[in-house]
């Protein structure tokens, strides 16, 4: 069992002729990922990976033509916008937007008009979404985590990856892995995803790895304290990061004495919550 994404998801990719998009198409095909087509404006027509994927002009006879489901966005940040909105027109129900740097302001309209729509957005800026053994959509590499029953929600791209890879050495498996991105403006949060972690009778632990900035964090804590029955294990990232400087993603930073990660730290140890001091504690602290 999974969320979001599994082996009957049919994935679309835009802008999958581009550098970025074309890599990663070949690494989502070789993990076994169903992707039946992509988008390029002008590319119609065309075939990829040795005439594996049909290319279309736009995201509307696209889906038309393969049933496409879900798409993955790796298109510029200054198209990006268009591209969101191009997909949930088309009736994309599930949109994961990898691009980075897309501006605050074209991410408030975007997030208005899926809310609309009722379009679910991952991202953007984000890693994507693995499930183990059944698809993997955006960037996460596939060879770092097996099978299993932890469910894994995230504000970090590498720290995910290390993450997943103390879990496989530990010999502890993952159902689902949702990097929701760290951006100011993004589509599902932390909620979004224990709710449906909470709902998901294959995942029976949460790793939640959070980090400075905003107070996503502290609101994730008060859900886990009044709704979880599962054990959820964090980690915050950035402890040592000075005010006033961003760390990584737009939204990670310290400012007016809000989003510390002294603050994040005991909000979710008053929940409830095991807080590793470094990723490769985790699967210790599930196991203590």
């Amino acid at each position: 069992m999974s969320i979001l994404v599994n082996k009957n998801t049919r994935l679309l990719v835009q802008n999958i002729t581009g550098k970025e998009g074309i890599f990663h198409t070949k690494q989502m095909v070789d993990y076994g990922t169903n992707v039946v087509s992509g988008v390029t404006p002008g590319k119609g027509g065309e075939w990829v990976l040795d005439g594996k994927i049909p290319v279309f002009d736009s995201v509307k006879v696209a889906v038309e033509a393969t049933g496409a489901n879900t798409s993955v966005v790796f298109v510029p940040a200054r198209f990006a916008a268009d591209a969101l909105f191009e997909a949930a027109d088309a009736g994309i129900p599930l949109i994961i937007c990898i691009t980075e740097g897309i501006p605050v302001q074209d991410m408030m309209r975007v997030r208005n008009y899926l809310d609309q729509k009722g379009v679910r957005l991952v991202g953007p800026n984000c890693p994507g979404i693995l499930t183990p053994g059944e698809a993997k959509v955006g960037i996460i590499p596939g060879d770092i985590s097996i099978p299993g029953n932890v469910g894994i929600v995230s504000r970090s791209g590498t720290l995910t990856y290390e993450v997943l890879y103390a879990l496989m050495m530990a010999n502890m498996g993952v159902s689902t892995c949702l990097g929701i991105g760290g951006d100011p403006i993004n589509g599902t949060n932390f909620l979004d995803a224990l709710e449906m972690f909470e709902a998901d009778p294959h995942t029976d632990m949460v790793v939640l790895i959070g980090e400075i900035g905003g107070t996503d964090e502290e609101k994730a804590a008060e859900f886990i304290a009044d709704r979880m029955t599962k054990s959820v294990v964090g980690f915050i990232a950035g402890r040592t990061a000075p005010p006033g400087k961003r760390m990584g993603h737009a939204g990670a930073i310290v400012e007016g004495g809000s989003g510390l990660a002294v603050d994040k730290i005991k909000a979710l140890q008053t929940a409830g919550v095991k807080v590793a001091n470094h990723p490769e504690e985790i699967p210790l602290l599930f196991k203590s």
